[in-house]
């Protein structure tokens, strides 16, 4: 895992967090809008919400995975695994929508 990854999370995190921010401040500041900006406070907050969680998480997990080469190791395996798994449902989705064969009784096995 590299450092400048748990940087760039921990940056977007920020941005997320000033985005909420901004959100709560406009409510305060607009309580008689109307129009878009009626509803943009809580599209700021919503944003920002899930700008702060999802690369904040994401951050911890790197960082931790950084730290611990024993946890490093089995983020690999569970990506590379994830990638023969995904390999493997291209291939059946592949063959369930060629299965145009003269035998039909064989079709079966392909599902």
């Amino acid at each position: 895992m590299n450092q400048y990854k748990i940087v760039r999370y921990i940056v977007f995190a920020i941005i997320g967090f000033v985005i909420l921010g901004t959100g709560f401040v406009l409510i305060k500041l607009l309580p008689d809008a109307d129009g878009i900006l009626k509803t943009l406070p809580y599209i700021c907050i919503g944003l920002g919400s899930g700008l702060l969680g999802g690369n904040l998480g994401t951050a911890i997990k790197n960082y931790g995975a950084f730290k611990n080469p024993q946890i490093q190791s089995k983020l690999k395996l569970r990506r590379k695994m994830s990638a023969v798994v995904q390999s493997a449902i291209g291939q059946k989705q592949k063959l369930m929508t060629s299965c145009y064969t003269p035998i039909p009784q064989y079709c079966w096995l392909l599902h």
